[in-house]
């Protein structure tokens, strides 16, 4: 149950504090006062649209909060799933709306996504307004109706992800059948691929080898003559002229020791000079080596650019790029293998798919029997119960009947859609005489607002939502009918929190709570007031909805007998 609502910078309500009591409350005021703004920040508040537009003209942040007592078990239940914990058995909702156009949200202390907000709310409150009456024009909702009606709304649910594995597979096994020319083209083209690949017994790293192996041949006059030079100046093997590096450390390595044994401070040095020319010995002997082996192999040249080649014009076919490491073309012959192994062992998936769809046809044949059987006894019911409403509402001789048929068709897809294999729709007879027909193409505004009515309150009755709003439901009714929908809904009060947005006095006497929502402005800017009304300030208000004349001794009287008559 909502017990009070905090709102600030809420479209045109600067700030509001209302508080709520159980029973029936009436939300009244004259038109364009801002009643449906009050509504439209308790939906904001249960997660509904939030976007800049909500927020006050000047300010930067639109707040709604509110309190409710937890009167659901499945709301409990999902607190404590969500590890949220509640205060003295009540919860505590906030939103917050900035110009930036980010929102948040909290249960609790506990910040949320609106999704989260959004399911939790549906634990809390139901708000039904004009777009509900929509529905009721819409054929395809009848269903939804009924469904809840009779408590088949999970296992509908269930059978709709049913239907949706059968249809998925029934795509793939039309996919395997009408595709066979182009799966034979794919399996040859992917064949010639992995031969292709692996006649060429490629290595990873390959090209990069033999890459910088045709570099060093290119170079070989440049890179031999380098190593000829060297060698001259290292031991001066090759021809050359002046002293090598060798010969003069070798003359050093003579006289250098000499010196030391005249003088202990060059010993070290000696020592560093005996390394060096040693480390040099080894360098000429390596460089020597290598000339020996340094031979220019134009065959090899050869062979090594036209490997080169090939895995060029690899790569340009499989990878994505020719300048791609070979580990590419490697990578697409192992892809190639794996779609080729499926596609050569699809006439077994067939096989095994066309049983799975078998199987599922006979689960979901039988899945939609049973919300079928389960649909005709909840339609009749939910006839009757809507016809004893209505007859209370001022419509005793109506008929109104739920009609389900079955779909036409010779397999198991045609004869059902992913909600079963019935066509629900609502017919009525408003009048004596007349015939059953669609609801959606001969009721009248009023009568729509009825029967919207009369089904919301066959569904809250095993509904856990203790609180209700009605947002203008009483669109299109007067006189004895809104009397009825008045007393109606004080007794739907006395086992749910009922609030209702009305312009009818003949259903505001019924409430037992009243609040005013009020236009009013400040200087240059202009506001919606809420505040409750009480006594004095009541009948006043009754008056005004009565004639528009709140200081009429008549209406006053009238307003005044009509709260003693009929009010809570």
């Amino acid at each position: 149950m909502l017990e009070e609502l905090d709102i600030q910078n809420f479209a045109l309500i600067d700030k509001a504090h209302v508080d709520f009591s159980d029973g029936f409350t009436v939300l009244s005021g004259e038109t364009g006062a801002g009643k449906s703004i009050l509504i439209g920040s308790l939906a904001f508040l249960l997660g509904g649209k939030g976007g800049t537009e909500l927020i006050r003209t000047g300010c930067h942040e639109a707040l709604v909060s509110g309190t409710f007592l937890l009167e659901s078990k499945d709301a409990n239940a999902w607190l404590e799933e969500h590890g949220i914990e509640s205060e003295d058995n009540r919860i505590l909702l906030r939103r917050v709306v900035r110009d930036t156009g980010k929102s948040s949200a909290w249960i609790g202390s506990t910040p949320v996504t609106k999704a989260d907000l959004a399911l939790f709310a549906a634990f809390l409150v139901d708000i039904h307004g004009q777009h509900d009456q929509q529905s009721l024009m819409k054929v395809s909702e009848h269903r939804r109706f009924l469904d809840s009606y009779a408590g088949i709304v999970d296992e509908v649910h269930a059978f709709t992800q049913l239907y949706a594995q059968l249809a998925e597979k029934q795509r793939t096994l039309e996919s395997l059948v009408t595709n066979e020319a182009d799966r034979a083209n794919r399996i040859e083209m992917l064949t010639f691929a992995i031969n292709e690949i692996a006649e060429a017994k490629l290595r990873a790293g390959e090209d990069e080898e033999l890459a910088a192996e045709e570099a060093k041949m290119a170079s070989f006059e440049k890179l031999y003559s380098d190593v000829e030079e060297i060698n001259a100046a290292l031991d001066g093997s090759s021809s050359g002229s002046g002293e090598s590096v060798l010969s003069l450390l070798r003359r050093l390595k003579s006289v250098v020791p000499h010196a030391s044994s005249l003088d202990k401070e060059l010993e070290n040095l000696d020592d560093r000079l005996q390394s060096v020319f040693y480390e040099v010995d080894d360098i000429a002997k390596e460089f020597r080596s290598y000339a020996s082996r340094l031979v220019f192999d134009p065959e090899r040249l050869s062979q090594v650019q036209e490997r080169l080649d090939l895995m060029f014009k690899l790569k340009k076919k499989y990878a994505s790029s020719t300048k791609a490491p070979v580990q590419e073309v490697l990578d697409y012959a192992q892809n190639a293998q794996v779609q080729l192994d499926a596609l050569t062992d699809s006439n077994a998936d067939k096989s095994a798919l066309e049983a799975q769809i078998a199987q599922l046809e006979k689960q979901v044949y039988a899945a939609a029997k049973t919300i079928s059987q389960k649909r005709k006894a909840a339609s009749q019911k939910m006839s009757q119960a809507v016809v004893a409403i209505l007859a209370e509402l001022g419509m005793k001789e109506a008929r109104f009947e739920v009609n389900l048929a079955e779909k036409p068709g010779t397999s198991v897809t045609q004869k059902c859609n992913p909600y079963g294999m019935d066509d629900v729709e609502f017919l009525i007879s408003a009048n004596p005489g007349t015939p059953l027909a669609p609801l959606a193409k001969i009721a009248s505004g009023g009568e729509l607002s009825r029967v919207m009515l009369a089904l919301k309150t066959i569904l809250s009755n095993a509904d856990t939502v203790s609180t209700l709003i009605f947002d203008e439901i009483d669109t299109g009714i007067g006189g004895e009918v809104a009397v009825a929908v008045g007393n109606h809904m004080k007794r739907l009060a006395s086992s749910k929190q009922i609030l209702c947005i009305t312009h009818l006095a003949s259903i505001a006497v019924y409430a037992h709570h009243q609040i005013k929502i009020k236009k009013g402005s400040e200087g240059q800017s202009t506001q919606t007031l809420v505040f409750p009304v009480d006594g004095e300030e009541r009948v006043k208000e009754i008056a005004r909805m009565l004639s528009g004349d709140s200081g009429s001794a008549q209406s006053l009287e009238h307003a005044a007998a009509l709260l003693q008559k009929f009010g809570g």
